[in-house]
């Protein structure tokens, strides 16, 4: 009954409201109302295009400053890290320079020949020199940035079979992910969606009658060797995911129905980024915050949030779901000496079937 006479009082005051407005444009009908804009209107428009230009710039430099988070730029922890974000600080450039340029001269020119009176606006119909001027400019700067793009691309997929990197698939589902390390042959065993046997703590849909898939080592925490190649071998169960290790500059699809892959050198351990100054401050602020909301959590009588400590992680950049915002996977990148004792801890996947 309630909402029956809010949506009655809504519909009163919308009719009130229309009825208001009838009664103003009658009482204005008397009134000479011109439609066309008086030189009065012109400069005012003028002035207002000035002011929304300077206000283009103002908001930009803010947002940079603010939420630009440029210094990841500077965090990159594999070896064709900086080519990505040589690209990124490339396009950036000509993208802000371009739009500089071109708001610049869209808002002066509306504000230097702004309409007056008695003044006419010259019309011609074409110019080829000028449209040659602006055709070719563009062309020839986007087939510089796709050139370079591309190759950067073609650099970072080539994967080097001499380097033995280590072959590890990553395993998307909803919502988590799983790793699975190819084991001393480094050779991946046969998996198909069909074989997953929960019973037989086979999640994966390993082929066991597969002799290369006996030594293969499942596991839900991601470990590298710092300064050793690794090649991912990405599937999905169900929809399309996106591994992505932004501090390692890594992004691919995982397609169900298909095999995809992205290889890449760790270049700094876990222990020496959460050195990094930029890092540090991150982790300093963070932990600021939770502290704020672990006083009012407590005033509540609820459990306080525990310190922040950096991770590198592997995340779903796809919206598959959800839950997609709990999809992660911790990343330690450690030096060989740990990661081979690690190893060692972990069972094979023959040893774990029950």
């Amino acid at each position: 009954m309630t909402t029956l006479l809010t949506i009655i009082v809504l519909i009163f005051i919308l009719v009130a409201i229309w009825q208001m407005v009838k009664i103003f444009d009658l009482a204005q009908a008397k009134n000479e109302n011109s439609q066309v804009a008086s030189d009065k209107d012109n400069r005012m428009n003028g002035y207002l295009m000035m002011c929304f230009l300077a206000f283009i710039y103002i908001i930009t430099i803010v947002s940079f400053i603010k939420w630009g988070d440029l210094p990841l730029l500077s965090n990159s922890a594999s070896e064709h890290g900086s080519r990505i974000d040589n690209l990124m600080i490339v396009s950036l450039v000509l993208i802000f320079t371009v739009q500089i340029i071109t708001q610049f001269l869209l808002h002066y020119f509306a504000y230097k020949y702004k309409g007056e009176k008695g003044k006419k606006a010259l019309f011609f119909a074409d110019n080829n020199k000028l449209e040659f001027i602006w055709t070719i400019i563009p062309v020839i700067v986007l087939a510089g940035l796709i050139i370079y793009g591309l190759s950067t691309w073609i650099n970072i997929m080539g994967v080097d079979e001499s380097d033995d990197p280590i072959v590890i698939e990553l395993y998307a589902q909803q919502f988590n992910w799983t790793a699975r390390y190819a084991g001393e042959d480094n050779t991946l065993g046969k998996a198909n969606v069909r074989l997953i046997d929960i019973g037989r703590a086979n999640i994966l849909g390993i082929d066991e009658s597969d002799s290369y898939g006996q030594d293969d080592v499942i596991t839900k925490e991601l470990h590298l060797p710092v300064g050793k190649p690794v090649l991912f071998k990405m599937r999905s169960q169900d929809v399309l995911h996106s591994a992505y290790m932004p501090h390692f500059r890594a992004q691919m699809n995982c397609v169900p129905g298909m095999i995809t892959q992205f290889g890449f050198t760790p270049t700094v351990t876990t222990a020496d980024m959460r050195q990094n100054p930029d890092i540090v401050d991150k982790v300093a602020n963070i932990n600021r915050i939770r502290v704020a909301e672990s006083e009012t959590l407590v005033a509540k009588g609820e459990e306080a949030l525990s310190p922040y400590e950096f991770d590198y992680l592997l995340l779903c950049n796809k919206i598959c779901g959800k839950s997609h915002y709990n999809m992660q996977m911790k990343i330690v990148v450690e030096t060989q000496e740990e990661y081979d004792a690690w190893m060692k801890e972990q069972k094979t996947f023959k040893n774990s079937l029950n």
